[in-house]
């Protein structure tokens, strides 16, 4: 593969230009500082400050309570810790839906105070206006359709989404809405891989796709999923790269039977 292009930083450009060529793209969620410089490090495109950072920073349910201060506060402790990757923030529930030009001050306040160099919304049509706002505003937007989790208490669960003729349908053409009014891409989460294939072949931004299959541009999982830290959540489109859940409580089970019996501190480890 050497005649894949270097990217010093990736842009929204960067990620139209790796779907062009064919490169696929990577994207991970982080929340604060020391994960978002290993995650930079490692060469991930996108880092997401989701607004998953509701549950797996706050043990909150849903992605519903955490605020857009809160929001801010993750993202500009991600953004300190960035060199390369671009960096995307949720606009969290509640502060874009009713009203456009309140979307725009939300969006204009975590660029502004978190430093991000994106933001990400839930939902097609019905919150068309908002989007096209915050773009009027010079502001990158992600689009985010399939399984939007902040719409948790509609759907009533987490399943599939858009297996039905009619809301795929839907979920076309909210696609190419999306790209049309200036979108630079767009999350797929939990649909079927044949529908999600089908999206990304009929608009020519990226497509990052979490459960919907391999025939997307790019893919994106929950940090503290993929590294095996959380240990309930055990989705079919999760592949857990290592099980840190079980290597952390051993360490620390260690920590606390040497702390009991003076096994540590020892000599070395003393002024």
């Amino acid at each position: 593969m050497s005649n894949k292009k270097e990217y010093k930083r990736i842009t929204v450009k960067s990620l139209v230009e790796m779907k062009t060529t064919g490169e696929k793209i990577s994207m991970l969620t982080a929340y604060d500082y020391t994960m978002a410089k290993i995650v930079d490090g490692a060469g991930v495109d996108i880092i997401l400050v989701g607004d998953s950072a509701s549950n797996v920073m706050a043990g909150h349910e849903t992605t519903l309570p955490i605020t857009l201060d809160q929001m801010i506060y993750h993202a500009s402790s991600v953004v300190r810790a960035i060199n390369r990757s671009l960096v995307v923030v949720d606009l969290p529930f509640g502060t874009y839906q009713s009203d456009p030009k309140e979307a725009l001050r939300s969006a204009i306040r975590i660029m502004k105070e978190s430093g991000g160099h994106a933001v990400k919304l839930e939902g097609g049509k019905e919150i068309k206006d908002s989007i096209k706002k915050i773009l009027n505003a010079g502001i990158p937007v992600m689009g985010h359709l399939g399984l939007t989790p902040q719409s948790i208490y509609k759907f009533g669960t987490y399943t599939v989404r858009a297996k039905e003729e009619e809301e795929a349908e839907q979920l076309l053409k909210d696609a190419k809405m999306l790209e049309r009014i200036g979108c630079f891409a767009i999350v797929l989460e939990k649909i079927p891989a044949k529908l999600a294939k089908q999206v990304a072949e009929s608009v020519s931004i990226p497509v990052i796709g979490i459960g919907a299959g391999a025939d997307v541009d790019g893919q994106v999982l929950v940090l503290h999923d993929m590294i095996g830290m959380t240990h309930e959540f055990n989705p079919r489109f999760l592949r857990r790269y290592m099980n840190l859940f079980e290597t952390m409580t051993e360490s620390i089970g260690q920590y606390v039977s040497d702390v009991k019996s003076s096994a540590f501190p020892n000599a070395e480890e003393q002024y």
